[in-house]
């Protein structure tokens, strides 16, 4: 998408700022795009120049580092494979970074040529959620930047966002006794999944937030990362909105997943617990999505997320399927949208 001009000439400026800094080699800047950005205040850039390309990032002036270049710094400091920033200004809300291209897992994934093949790309991601699982507590304690956890009042909150959003505006159910009877039976999954150890989550680790580039995968939109228990990023990765993995893969990946992450660190005991708990983090991980899903398209009009609900929904009524505790509150979401 083309830039206007004014937005044009002040990339440029920044630009050219960087290479007076030796941020960056200095070349000659041949093309400024604008790029789709995300659901924030951000705005963002490629420029190309003569041997290299960039990405630019505008977001509101401040005198301190955002989160997101809080965060980067984290993780990179960690070994985490993510975007470097080769330059900033803050005051002016520029940062200037890596080009990663356009290439997503999930693009990667309509590529996939076998069973065997989808669950080695998965595994190889998920050695790299491993690393962010197993920082140590010290370690992110000691970096004083994230106070937020998954407790039960965040997620309830994001259930209650997806009943305002999805049942109520989208689907225009109105009866508020029905909603509020909906909302109290997600209680029980809110408060197991708060009551475990937890570790430091990504927050959005989807196959959307993963890139690809030269068979290297790289980890995006991680500035919201906070703590809660593992299954939040794995049933992010393995039950993504975005796509089905095989299910002799998911099972698999699973028990890897569990067999390599230190039993200490999350505490959850044996492998049948591990999976309950999983089953309970998928059902309020999908059900947060379809309300932003919703909610993006209440906010903004943009329709791109809502084929996505469809398959959601019945990902949604398998976990339920598979244990009997969660009969009423299956019984009950799916009158309401079966009905509507």
């Amino acid at each position: 998408m083309k830039p206007e001009v004014s937005e044009r000439l002040l990339i440029e400026e920044l630009i050219i700022h960087s290479f007076k800094k030796n941020s960056v080699n200095e070349e000659k800047i041949k093309n400024i795009e604008r790029l789709t950005g995300d659901a924030s205040t951000r705005r963002y850039y490629r420029a190309f120049c003569e041997k290299t390309s960039y990405v630019i990032c505008l977001d509101n002036p401040s005198d301190e580092e955002n989160s997101f270049v809080k965060v980067q710094r984290f993780l990179k400091e960690n070994k985490i494979r993510v975007p470097n920033i080769y330059d900033l200004d803050l005051s002016k809300g520029y940062i200037l970074e890596e080009d990663l291209g356009d290439t997503t897992l999930l693009q990667k994934l309509s590529q996939i040529d076998s069973d065997e093949d989808e669950f080695n790309t998965y595994k190889v991601i998920l050695d790299e959620l491993l690393k962010i699982h197993n920082i140590s507590q010290e370690t992110i304690q000691n970096s004083k930047k994230f106070d937020l956890k998954f407790d039960y009042e965040k997620l309830k909150f994001e259930i209650d966002f997806t009943i305002k959003y999805f049942l109520k505006i989208f689907l225009k159910i109105e009866d508020e006794t029905l909603l509020e009877e909906l909302s109290l039976k997600f209680d029980p999954i809110c408060k197991r999944l708060a009551a475990e150890k937890m570790v430091l989550t990504h927050r959005d680790f989807h196959s959307r937030n993963i890139m690809v580039q030269n068979d290297e995968f790289i980890i995006i939109d991680f500035q919201d990362a906070r703590h809660g228990i593992p299954q939040y990023d794995v049933a992010s990765l393995l039950d993504d909105c975005y796509y089905q993995l095989c299910s002799k893969n998911k099972e698999k990946l699973l028990r890897y997943y569990f067999d390599n992450l230190d039993g200490s660190i999350h505490g959850q005991g044996n492998y049948e617990n591990f999976c309950a708990l999983y089953s309970d983090m998928a059902i309020q991980r999908v059900f947060k999505a379809i309300g932003s899903f919703t909610y993006i398209y209440n906010q903004r009009k943009d329709e791109r997320y809502l084929k996505y609900i469809g398959f959601a929904m019945e990902k949604l009524r398998c976990f339920m399927m598979k244990d009997d505790k969660y009969k009423s509150l299956r019984t009950s979401l799916f009158g309401l949208y079966y009905e509507s």
